[in-house]
């Protein structure tokens, strides 16, 4: 057996808003947790990019609120600077609240304190044999032993690990499991010559065609550049995901055209692969095994939104503790 590098109570698989949420909690409660992630930094799908002088927010655009005990929290961010009103929706009444300087600003507050491991893929996770602990197995050779996990990546990308570790789920629940599927999503993010064409407050969802979203994160006050995220619909994502990506970008940035109102100097694209659950469950979080413990966590189980994450977090932290 490898010897292992690190030990800890409680391991935290990823470093999104679900696994920070519950690590943070867990760390108030006194429990010694790590938190490990494939990036390099924190956030997940709260994601920003600079190219050049130009900043995007490329994944989540904005948090709502609806729940008590997350409205103190963006209280919280507010008044620690890394959070404030981008608009008020006129249709749902409900504010929307960005990130400062941009979307991963809340994240890197969350993480802040917490013990972390970034820049690090888990390739397997298993039961030890002699104790009732788990065995995580990282991609260097690396491993980490822990007395409790919470997964909180995309439910394919655990069911993955949970197979390359030979942990044998009942057959229901892996049927359960398999069932999870979410949308893709396609973003480019295009620098501007000029000012665009997106209406006030910085953002735009055409009724028709590929793009379902266009942001202005200049007038958002993320971009010190003209610079705009394109987010493509979930079908047209879909459809052409093995395509060409800087084909697909091109083909988006023209369906944009009316709104950009000046010429792309640069741009680059991404492909969320996990953009969004297909539905939401009805628990905040998912325990697949009590002992040793093993719990699911993450939008899938909490609701789509910032907020949902964030509530899987302290769902899975409030099973775990």
């Amino acid at each position: 057996m490898k010897i292992s590098e690190h030990t800890t109570d409680i391991l935290i698989v990823g470093a999104g808003l679900s696994g920070l949420a519950a690590a943070s909690e867990l760390k108030k409660q006194g429990r010694d947790v790590l938190v490990i992630d494939k990036g390099r930094g924190v956030g997940g799908r709260l994601a920003n990019r600079r190219i050049g002088k130009a900043t995007f927010d490329h994944g989540a655009q904005f948090m709502t609120v609806r729940n008590s005990r997350f409205a103190e929290l963006i209280k919280q961010w507010v008044s620690a600077g890394v959070a404030e009103e981008w608009y008020c929706g006129s249709v749902d009444g409900h504010s929307r609240w960005r990130g400062k300087p941009a979307m991963t600003g809340i994240a890197k507050q969350l993480a802040d304190g917490l013990n972390l491991l970034l820049g690090k893929r888990i390739a397997s996770l298993r039961q030890d044999e002699n104790e009732p602990r788990w065995i995580a197995e990282l991609e260097d050779g690396e491993c980490i032993t822990a007395n409790a996990v919470l997964m909180t990546p995309p439910v394919p990308q655990t069911l993955t690990i949970l197979d390359e570790g030979g942990v044998e789920l009942a057959a229901d629940i892996r049927a359960y499991l398999e069932t999870i599927q979410y949308e893709r999503c396609f973003a480019v993010m295009a620098v501007l010559d000029g000012p665009s064409r997106v209406p006030s407050p910085g953002n735009f969802s055409p009724e028709e065609g590929p793009v379902a979203w266009i942001a202005d994160n200049q007038m958002k006050g993320v971009s010190e550049l003209p610079a705009v995220t394109i987010h493509a619909r979930a079908d047209f994502s879909m459809d052409n995901w093995e395509r060409d990506r800087q084909e697909v970008a091109r083909e988006l940035i023209e369906a944009a055209g009316p709104w950009l109102g000046s010429s792309v100097i640069e741009f680059q694209v991404h492909g969320w692969r996990y953009s969004k659950p297909l539905r939401v469950e009805n628990e905040r979080c998912y325990t697949v095994s009590k002992s040793p413990a093993l719990v699911l966590a993450g939008d899938a189980f909490g609701g789509q939104r910032v907020e949902g994450a964030v509530l899987s977090g302290w769902a899975a932290a409030d099973v775990l503790k």
